[in-house]
């Protein structure tokens, strides 16, 4: 293929000009990324910028495995999360022009959402101090799977049925997408236009952002996109993973690498909105008890290896992504990927070592067990482990249970909701996880018993150990059918072969732990602690769900013969 003179001139001159300023690691980048650089594999798109530019773009791997097409800087990626960002910049610019306040009641804007007699704001949603249950979690239990069409609309129709919140608002933080998206739904109100419209004119248009679209309808056909895959468990095999999203303000963002770089040179000098923008998007979220969080307006605060620095990243169906400035050092690291399998958040910081390495300082290994990647472990007496094994709650979330076992040399973790992971000893007492930066210390008392952990992973997260089942508990007390008025669905408790089950027409069937006379376990990441409702005779009459961001939703116990019988015959 010939390749116009012109072309090349300009490619080497962009070159030249950059590697005068910048030495470009790009073997070493490439090495990174040279697992996904073969065809019929998903991978990803690295892009770096420092002082305002794009010094270094490339693409690995494959867009689409159906077509062969490749990633490139140009490839456009659904960024899931990182999409936060962008929507809270809007309420920005909007307080800015004062045309709404960051202290107004939601409700000024949104008086469909039910009164739970406290004051939400719209800062309580940008900092997901708000309380609100989150709209993923809800969705699932109500028996949608996420790979359906989910509207903004239907996202509505939850919210407007919900009872209660997860907590007051302003007294603790738990992620919710929920708050994103009725942030866009403010948007578009006092804007009085669809907030993807006002977004292209009013933010991806000033700033050259040509490829960066939000993607309200699942319909919509955008040229070169990419999609996204998950292994199919047979070797060097994959499988699609569907999204057929027609939300947005929580996620939904389409963009490049080419147009991210903009966004982050606007971090660094602000061409959008006024010189209290960017000071205002990193802001950090306060609690009414006056604890400062790292999350501010969609980007979150962090330090990384005595860096400071600010981003977030974004996870969706097989979409992977990550995006992380470092303002004092004016560099910006941006990964986007479509295998579900892949790390954006490593790779990231991976690429980011090779260019702030005389920046960086130097960990105590003490301090952080957590950067080990060797499989030099330290050396652990394997029959201390038999005080650790068993089940752990989380005292912040005793629906967060962590089980720990060992497998003949090996150890591992496993979270509620989520897949079983290797962790590794570093000392006698503490174990650390490769897949991401977390430890685990078990507390041993004099008496020799562990029953508590501490889970180090973004702060301390002490735990208490699941006491093992006291006495056998007759099932038939359980069940039941239990009805949801919020989700308008049903759950079935049913005893086999001696089991406790939990059924759902879209789930399916799961078995159930009884951890208690009053409490069961589920393995649904959208269902894990279930606690039993009774009355004064000590009947069980109504149930309560919690997972990760949905806390004590209520479903009551139907009658045994609720459904009994079939319709009735017509007159003739």
């Amino acid at each position: 293929m010939k390749v116009p003179l012109s072309l090349l001139v300009l490619t080497v001159a962009f070159v030249q000009n950059v590697s005068a300023q910048v030495p470009i690691p790009t073997a070493k980048i490439d090495s990174l990324f040279a697992e996904w650089n073969k065809p019929g594999m998903p991978g990803a798109v690295v892009g770096v910028v420092h002082g305002g530019k794009l010094i270094y773009a490339k693409g690995f791997g494959e867009a689409d495995l159906e077509t062969g097409a490749k990633i490139s800087p140009k490839t456009v990626f659904h960024v899931a999360s990182v999409s936060k960002q962008f929507t809270a910049y809007a309420i920005v610019l909007l307080a800015e022009q004062g045309k709404l306040s960051l202290d107004d009641d939601i409700h000024k804007y949104l008086p469909e959402v039910p009164d739970f007699g406290k004051t939400i704001t719209i800062r309580h949603l940008i900092h997901h101090t708000s309380g609100l249950r989150d709209q993923w979690n809800l969705l699932a239990m109500a028996g949608w799977q996420l790979d359906d069409v989910i509207t903004k609309q239907h996202v509505l129709n939850l919210v407007t049925r919900q009872q209660e919140l997860n907590f007051e608002p302003g007294s603790a933080f738990a992620y919710c997408n929920t708050g994103y998206t009725l942030l866009a739904e403010i948007v578009s109100r006092v804007a009085q236009q669809p907030f993807a419209d006002w977004m292209q004119q009013q933010v991806f248009k000033p700033l050259g952002m040509q490829s960066t679209l939000f993607y309200d309808n699942q319909e919509a056909i955008v040229k070169g996109r990419s999609y996204s895959f998950h292994g199919s468990g047979a070797p060097g095999g994959f499988s699609k993973s569907i999204l057929s999203y027609g939300n947005v303000g929580a996620t939904s963002l389409f963009t490049t690498v080419e147009d991210l770089a903009l966004w982050l040179a606007n971090f660094r000098s602000t061409q959008l909105g006024t010189p209290a923008t960017m000071p205002q998007m990193l802001e950090r979220g306060r609690l009414t008890k006056g604890d400062t969080l790292p999350y501010a307006f969609g980007l979150s605060h962090g330090n990384y290896k005595g860096l400071a620095y600010y981003g977030h990243n974004g996870a969706d169906a097989g979409f992977r992504s990550y995006l992380a400035y470092f303002p004092q050092e004016e560099y910006g690291f941006i990964v986007l990927s479509n295998q579900a399998e892949f790390s954006p958040d490593r790779k990231g910081f991976e690429v980011a070592n090779l260019f702030l390495a005389p920046f960086l300082k130097e960990e105590k290994k003490p301090a952080a067990p957590l950067a080990a990647s060797t499989s030099e472990n330290s050396p652990f007496d394997s029959t201390r482990f038999r005080a650790y094994a068993g089940s752990y709650s989380l005292d912040e979330a005793p629906g967060f249970v962590l089980a720990f076992k060992r497998n003949g040399s090996r150890y591992f973790t496993q979270a509620t909701g989520q897949p079983e992971v290797e962790m590794f000893p570093s000392s006698d007492s503490t174990f650390f996880l490769k897949v991401v930066e977390a430890s685990i210390v078990f507390h041993q008392a004099k008496d020799g018993k562990v029953n508590r952990i501490t889970l180090r992973q973004n702060g301390d997260h002490p735990g208490t150990r699941v006491p093992a089942q006291p006495e056998v508990i007759p099932l038939g007390q359980f069940v039941g059918k239990y009805y949801s008025p919020e989700l308008e669905t049903i759950y079935t408790l049913v005893e086999k072969a001696g089991t406790l089950k939990l059924r759902h027409v879209h789930h399916g069937e799961a078995d159930l732990k009884v951890l208690s006379p009053d409490r069961l376990q589920a393995p649904w990441w959208f269902v894990q602690n279930i606690d039993l409702v009774r009355d004064t005779s000590g009947k069980v009459v109504g149930l309560k769900m919690t997972n990760g961001r949905v806390a004590n939703l209520w479903f009551k116990r139907l009658p045994d013969d609720f459904a009994a019988g079939g319709a009735p015959t017509a007159a003739k």
